[in-house]
């Protein structure tokens, strides 16, 4: 048994043993090896979190370069969809207003939104500027697109502009330079059978049975022959949306398919149908809608004899049918 030993302790100033057994000596290592395990983890995690990698470095400056880039990019998409915007309204209330087109509708020009297509984006690093990025992108490409085309449309529209107004219907159907032939107009009218007011879709125009009826404007005979509650009618079809009726006639001139041009004689005036007198019922029709024919006088009419033409077709007048 190996004896013991003593050291002498100033501060109680008594001699003290000192334990040299195997398992103090182990009890002693042990604790100095968890000290240090501990201090080197937290200067492993201190250094982890506190000091980047070169690599980690690299990939920081790289992801800021990019949030810049997409800053910048997202400014200039906002200077070009300001322009795009300018010129969309421009084309809807001027360029297609000239050639007599209708505006493009908002939900053409924008597309509709594909959200099935950005939910892949939102899975990826730095996802929200990639979807807002991609989704601005797509809604210019689209617009721009259909902007292409509108121009297109308008150039081939441009071109077809002289042949346009030799179609469309501008001047009286019957021969009525000082407008005495005017009987009624265009609008709610007193029903000269049933005495209620109805709304009467064209003009009338009165005259003597046989007196010539003409074509109003370039374009092709469509249809011809009895039409109920118009008697004998003729429609016209000018093309670019443009028809024209002529009804309660007497006889016709030309054949079904024919092709006239404004002041060519089509048929006769006459009392066929519902119609209490000899008469002309002329309609204008414009993309399947009937408007007013007096809107379309601009060839046969000066401003003095419009004016006096409107006076005259407001009235209640004497409607025929």
């Amino acid at each position: 048994m190996a004896k013991p030993k003593f050291h002498y302790n100033p501060i109680t100033l008594t001699y003290e043993r000192i334990d040299n057994t195997i398992k103090h000596k182990l009890k002693k290592i042990g604790s100095h090896a968890i000290t240090s395990i501990l201090s080197g983890l937290a200067c492993f995690v201190a250094f982890v979190l506190l000091i980047n990698s070169p690599r980690e470095r690299i990939l920081k400056s790289e992801k800021a370069q990019l949030e810049a880039q997409y800053e910048i990019l997202n400014n200039q998409l906002d200077q070009v969809q300001e322009t795009l915007t300018d010129i969309e309204q421009r084309d809807n209330n001027l360029y297609r207003v000239v050639v007599q087109a209708d505006p493009i509708p908002s939900d053409i020009r924008n597309g509709n939104n594909q959200s099935s297509r950005y939910e892949d984006l939102r899975k990826k690093t730095n996802s929200e500027l990639a979807v807002i990025t991609t989704k601005r992108i797509d809604q210019i490409r689209r617009q721009v697109y259909v902007q292409s085309n509108s121009f297109d449309e308008i150039v081939n529209m441009a071109k077809n502009k002289e042949e346009m107004l030799l179609c469309m219907p501008a001047i009286q159907p019957v021969l009525n330079k000082d407008l005495n032939r005017m009987a009624s107009g265009y609008g709610i009218r007193i029903d000269p059978i049933y005495k209620t007011p109805k709304f009467h879709a064209g003009m009338d125009f009165s005259g003597d049975r046989g007196t010539e009826i003409y074509a109003t404007g370039k374009g092709v005979i469509e249809f011809k022959g009895w039409k109920q509650g118009y008697g004998n009618a003729v429609i016209i079809n000018h093309g670019f949306g443009y028809k024209t009726l002529y009804a309660h006639l007497d006889k016709f001139k030309l054949r079904q398919g024919a092709r006239v041009n404004r002041g060519d004689v089509i048929a006769y005036m006459g009392n066929t149908g519902k119609s209490t007198g000899n008469h002309l019922h002329y309609e204008v029709h414009y993309k399947g809608k009937v408007t007013d024919p007096r809107n379309y006088y601009y060839l046969d009419l000066n401003p003095e004899e419009y004016d006096k033409m409107v006076q005259l077709s407001s009235n209640y007048g004497n409607v025929f049918d």
